[in-house]
């Protein structure tokens, strides 16, 4: 997968050269490239934006800086998404759906945004990360790729993808290695008792019990037995 990014800030995704991304990168599962906006300026300073129409506070980043930077790397199957707070918000469906593209184009605003005019012309899907506000795209940006290149081949383990929080609709349960005493708290019995049938029910309805207790509005949705069903009305009668 290839994601090109537009940014007036390249130097702001150096992190994504670590860790898991890196490797990935390092890989060829997974190609990055910076397009400074900057570098489209017509004007002898660089300046890439001007005062909004109508009044107001802020700069606006105009629109023929915008779009000659997406023109410069736009294809046939580019996917384009502009991060803003307006968007929808980012969650695990849309990450699986984003890892089947071949190439995503991230229009990363800055400021007090883009001219309206250069989204309506290239009409990217809007996605927010958050109901809240930040001073840029860029680290949207970088959250955006991180979730969804662990759904890419090779670049973490199936497995661990199906077990994690989100992935079957609950949160994901508890996680203990050694030590088995810290701090006089011991690793649950069931989990050092080899009996795989057992581990795999005590995760289940830890899972259950977790998302009851953090986000229980992702129950309303989630596929539960009838014993799964009796036991989440249990945690409710007994809180």
């Amino acid at each position: 997968m290839r994601f090109d990014i537009l940014t007036l800030f390249p130097e702001m995704f150096e992190a994504l050269e670590k860790s898991i991304i890196g490797r990935a990168i390092d890989k060829k599962h997974l190609e990055i490239n910076l397009t400074n906006m900057r570098d489209f300026s017509k004007d002898k300073h660089k300046k890439v934006d001007d005062t909004p129409y109508g009044g107001g506070a802020g700069m606006i980043i105009r629109p023929d800086i915008v779009f000659d930077a997406f023109n410069s790397v736009k294809t046939d199957e580019s996917k384009v998404i502009y991060l803003t707070p307006q968007g929808k918000v980012l969650d695990q469906q849309k990450v699986k759906e984003l890892s089947n593209y071949k190439h995503i184009i991230l229009l990363c605003g800055h400021y007090e945004g883009i001219d309206q005019r250069v989204i309506d012309e290239i009409k990217p899907e809007e996605i927010s990360i958050g109901n809240y506000v930040l001073t840029g795209g860029e680290l949207p940006a970088m959250v955006l790729i991180d979730s969804v290149a662990r759904y890419l081949d090779g670049v973490i383990s199936k497995e661990s993808i199906e077990e994690e929080s989100f992935s079957n609709g609950l949160l994901e349960y508890p996680q203990y290695t050694r030590p088995e005493n810290f701090n006089d708290r011991i690793v649950p019995e069931v989990l050092m008792s080899g009996h795989h049938e057992k581990i795999e029910k005590w995760r289940r309805y830890e899972s259950l019990r977790i998302t009851y207790k953090k986000r229980p509005e992702l129950l309303e949705n989630a596929k539960l037995t009838k014993e799964e069903r009796e036991y989440i009305k249990n945690l409710k009668e007994n809180k």
